[in-house]
């Protein structure tokens, strides 16, 4: 399946549930913040000195009927470090000196189901489609090497909203898939790192609801 073939089916998905009458359940906007732990840690850790660093987005849910729901939302991770020399996995990493850095933003268009749906604490799960594009700029002795692209993956959540008003928290904790992106300064191919996916873990969730 190709990433626009993949990207179409899943916006027609949620266009077609969300077009169910505003009466089946409510419209919540949603503010995020928290953590990405890169699945490339290998690569991550050459290049970054960590394998994570913090992220942020924000999504919009509706409630399609009692605790089901869709929802579409985007995130963004980026990341500085500098270029390195490694010849194999079990060689120690050369700094180079050259800057480095990338960013990542996935959409995530995604399905799931609110336990609960009504109570004071509310937990849920969804899945779908991240759509993620990624952006490496590094420099080299005087030249600069750029890098993009987008690839389509899974993404899985599971959370925990708090409150019934208009105004909620919550948290969560997902995976996002970018596989087959090699790239990372060529790094990840010594490593044999080829998703550029990770963990997200959002402590605090600032919830929106309409009805």
């Amino acid at each position: 399946m190709t990433t626009r073939t993949a990207t179409l089916l899943a916006a027609t998905a949620l266009l077609g549930l969300a077009a169910r009458p505003a009466a089946a359940g409510e419209i919540a906007v949603e503010a995020h913040g928290g953590y990405f732990e890169m699945a490339a840690e290998n690569s991550a850790s050459a290049l970054f000195d960590s394998t994570g660093g913090p992220t942020f987005g924000g999504a919009v849910r509706y409630n399609v009927w009692r605790g089901a729901f869709v929802s579409a939302g985007a995130r963004t991770f980026s990341r500085e470090g500098e270029r390195v020399f490694v010849a194999s996995t079990s060689s120690p990493v050369q700094k180079l000196g050259f800057p480095l850095s990338i960013r990542l933003t996935p959409i995530l268009l995604q399905a799931g189901y609110r336990f609960r749906h009504g109570h004071l604490l509310v937990p849920y799960v969804a899945a779908g489609v991240a759509i993620t594009s990624y952006k490496e700029e590094s420099e080299a002795a005087g030249e600069t090497f750029d890098a993009e692209g987008t690839k389509t993956g899974f993404a899985g959540t599971a959370g925990l909203e708090v409150g019934r008003g208009h105004f909620r928290f919550g948290a969560e904790v997902g995976w996002i898939s970018a596989p087959d992106a090699i790239g990372i300064a060529g790094v990840s191919k010594v490593y044999g790192d080829d998703d550029l996916g990770g963990t997200v873990i959002t402590p605090l969730n600032v919830i929106s609801v309409k009805d």
